[in-house]
């Protein structure tokens, strides 16, 4: 595949990584659809790289089936699909104010993977009637995970388990989808420069920064871009989870 080539339907793409690899994808001749649950950014991130917006909730299945209906209506194909949308709540197991919330968990779970499974499967639906190229290749699925599947931080624990999750989707998946051509892959993003870190003041930065041995900075969302661009690319790639995190291995 090549980006020219390339009718993706971005999660997320409202903002962060979504929102870089949208407007990567689109610089270099793609075709994007803007999934998010954020109506104004998304339509001005849609507007302004040329794309289309829809309104989506990715733990909703009649939401993500009508957002994949209209991009195969405005695109006329879908042979990629980028899963961006994710939150990070965070909480220990036992806290102050005592044990873990049940519902913050459930619905960090929910979104993070359940959210992922649900955009992914119906997307490789759509995928799955494509044309096969001369190798059979008929699309490709790229989640998101985080290295703190690997690497959990104290009060990661909804966060580490559903990104864990999307780990652990990535092989199987990838097996099922074998016979209609179609490749799933995930990226583990380390500490990004993302709206959500944006926020937390130059001070918690420079001390995030620090602890990522080389280079020693937060990734830029146009790094991971760049990844999920070279994966479109690469076709021998499957079923694979690929860090991208300056060799930062969190303790």
């Amino acid at each position: 595949m090549e980006l020219a080539d390339t009718a993706a339907i971005i999660t997320g793409g409202a903002s962060g990584l979504g929102e870089a690899t949208a407007r990567g994808f689109a610089a270099r001749g793609a075709k994007i659809t803007v999934l998010d649950r954020d109506r104004i950014r998304g339509e001005t991130t849609a507007r302004e790289i040329g794309g289309h917006f829809v309104e989506t909730d990715v733990t909703d299945e009649a939401s993500v089936a009508a957002a994949i209906a209209e991009a195969l209506d405005r695109m006329g194909s879908i042979n990629a699909a980028i899963n961006c949308a994710g939150i990070a709540d965070a909480a220990k197991t036992i806290g102050r104010d005592g044990p873990h919330p049940l519902d913050l968990f459930q619905r960090t779970v929910d979104i993070n993977l359940v959210g992922t499974f649900n955009v992914a499967r119906l997307a490789a639906d759509a995928m799955q009637h494509n044309a096969p190229a001369q190798d059979g290749a008929r699309g490709v699925i790229i989640n998101t995970a985080s290295i703190a599947a690997f690497d959990g931080q104290k009060g990661q624990t909804a966060y580490a388990a559903s990104k864990g999750g999307v780990v652990g989707l990535c092989l199987p998946m990838a097996r099922d989808l074998a016979r209609s051509g179609i490749r799933v892959m995930t990226i583990a993003p380390g500490i990004f420069m993302t709206p959500m870190l944006a926020g937390l003041g130059q001070d918690v930065q420079d001390q995030l920064a620090a602890d990522v041995p080389c280079p020693p900075r937060l990734g830029d969302p146009s790094e991971y871009a760049a990844l999920a661009a070279f994966i479109i690319n690469a076709g021998y790639l499957n079923g694979e989870v690929i860090r991208i995190d300056g060799a930062l291995r969190m303790r």
